[in-house]
């Protein structure tokens, strides 16, 4: 018996020595993405091919999944700053503060930390690049809105890629600041101006920050349903930040799916859907990486809080219907939504109908319903595949999360 009781040890010990360390680390964010959002998108998915039922998303089909409970310091209901914090550094602070810890003592995120050991770097996010989420990777300060001072810690970072929207405020709360464009240049970051930019300028670049074309809106990227001929996609960013980044060395990529938050603040059905859709084919992006390299390469998949309290089914009854929103999805994949808006022709259902209204009428249609425009308190998913991914199975607080990665990657915490 003692025998076998060695041996079993023996193997046990052997299996963790010869597990690989994650040498390329993604972590990406869907803001306000609770399980609720991803069950709608999976019953959409199934709508779209007519059936009653759950269509995976390529995330939600990762062999771990866990759950992440969201609290701040101060709050049973976390901000986003409180949670990016928390996410990017395992520390837990007060709601509207970023970077800091409770008493305004900076602390280090897990992206300078990969850094520091020579693994390059790269932030993402489809919205503003010193917003909440994305900011936590690299900023301090007592106060998540005070935008140019976040946007002035970036370049201060030497992190290698920066990419998706731009800055809110780049030239200060009263636009009397130097432009952060000119701050960044300075250092050493080549700015690019949508793909053809992007490609013409990377191969020269040391450090580079990715942006929409000039003469489209570029401080944030456009809604999945809004893209247009020549608009960058969150899926094309990653792609573009694997292909900077990759080196022997490996490096770590944070990529948010800002606009996921945003549509359900709004109680936005189909957008929440379109934008879960669009955060999944950005994740499909690195998924396909990690099946070139499945012994090296983590990716884990999360939320900052739970967006809106959307609920499956609003009435009495067992039945919910996605179809409104399957047909608004063909209108945008025919192309039919832009020439009725160039003709000046509107669908009958909303030709009435304000903005706010058609939102709602589209939630009534599809029985499906809300609980508030703003956070919840509710854990949110956690899936995960690669190395070190059994780390995040079952039940966890999201200040756990980064000291994951950093145990999966070999890093010191």
């Amino acid at each position: 018996m003692k025998k076998i009781l060695i041996f079993i040890l023996t193997l046990l010990v052997a299996t963790s020595c010869s597990e690989k360390k994650a040498k390329y680390v993604f972590l990406f964010i869907g803001d306000g993405m609770g399980f609720s959002h991803v069950a709608v998108t999976e019953a959409f998915k199934a709508v779209e091919k007519g059936e009653i039922g759950s269509e995976p998303l390529t995330f939600s089909q990762f062999p771990v999944m866990g759950m992440a409970t969201t609290y701040s310091a101060s709050n049973f209901i976390t901000c986003s700053s409180a949670a990016g914090t928390a996410l990017s550094a395992g520390t837990k602070t007060r709601n509207g503060m970023l970077g800091v810890t409770p008493d305004t003592t900076g602390i280090t995120a897990i992206s300078y930390k990969f850094h520091d050991l020579g693994r390059k770097v790269g932030i993402i996010s489809n919205v503003t690049i010193d917003h909440a989420t994305p900011g936590a990777f690299y900023a301090h300060n007592p106060s998540r809105s005070d935008y140019y001072a976040i946007a002035k810690e970036l370049p201060e970072t030497g992190f290698e890629f920066f990419g998706g929207g731009g800055f809110a405020k780049p030239l200060g709360k009263e636009d009397s600041e130097r432009s952060i464009y000119e701050i960044v240049a300075e250092k050493g970051y080549t700015v690019s101006y949508g793909m053809e930019d992007y490609l013409a300028q990377k191969e020269s670049a040391e450090k580079i920050i990715m942006l929409q074309d000039k003469g489209k809106e570029n401080n944030i990227l456009p809604y999945m349903k809004d893209v247009k001929e020549g608009d960058l996609t969150l899926a094309q960013v990653v792609d573009a930040a694997i292909k900077f980044l990759e080196n022997e060395k490996g490096f770590f990529i944070m990529a948010e799916g800002g606009k996921i938050d945003w549509a359900a603040h709004s109680n936005d059905l189909a957008n929440t859907i379109f934008e879960t859709l669009d955060f999944d084919a950005a994740v499909e992006v690195a998924y396909k990486f990690y099946q070139q390299h499945p012994d090296e390469t983590l990716i884990v998949v999360t939320a900052d809080h739970e967006t809106g309290g959307i609920t499956l089914g609003s009435k009495t009854g067992y039945n919910f219907d996605l179809t409104i929103i399957k047909e608004i999805f063909d209108d945008i994949k025919k192309g039919e939504n832009k020439e009725e808006v160039e003709s000046g022709e509107t669908p009958d259902v909303f030709s009435y109908m304000s903005e706010k209204e058609v939102i709602s009428y589209v939630s009534d249609k599809a029985n499906i319903g809300w609980t508030t425009m703003s956070h919840t308190g509710g854990a949110v998913p956690v899936f995960a595949i690669g190395a070190g991914s059994s780390l995040f199975s079952g039940r966890m607080d999201n200040t756990e999360i980064p000291k994951k990665i950093c145990e999966a990657a070999g890093i010191k915490f």
